[in-house]
């Protein structure tokens, strides 16, 4: 695991979490032909970049280390974390009520959470 872009991945999911949050309270559904919209997807895609990032770079330390760890476990989380930003961000656009932005704040809320657990089945073994 690469420590700095686990933490900028946190700060990049705790953002879109909270501006998802501002158009829940705003009531106004995720629209991509609004600036709201584009720079909240811009967003995730840039999350998605750096969570397949980690994903790489976790599968090779697993491959190449000698630490006793629990292989499936990490490998599920490190493919959750890349599988829950497009979903989120897939049924939040489908969803065209306030609910839309309340799936992208779970799916945000969801990383960091994830990258906790990894970080502890990594260190779990050293």
């Amino acid at each position: 695991m690469i420590e700095v872009l686990a933490a900028v991945l946190t700060y990049l999911s705790l953002g879109g979490a909270v501006w998802a949050a501002v158009l829940v309270v705003a009531n106004r559904p995720i629209e991509l032909r609004e600036w709201h919209g584009l720079w909240l997807y811009g967003l995730v895609v840039l999350l998605e970049v750096g969570l397949l990032a980690q994903l790489v770079v976790g599968i090779v330390q697993l491959t190449t280390d000698d630490r006793q760890i629990e292989t499936a476990t990490f490998v599920g989380y490190l493919v959750t974390m890349v599988l829950v930003p497009p979903i989120a961000a897939f049924w939040a656009l489908l969803e065209r009520t306030r609910w839309g932005p309340v799936v992208m704040v779970v799916g945000c809320l969801t990383i960091p959470v994830l990258i906790i657990r990894l970080r502890q089945v990594w260190e779990a073994h050293v």
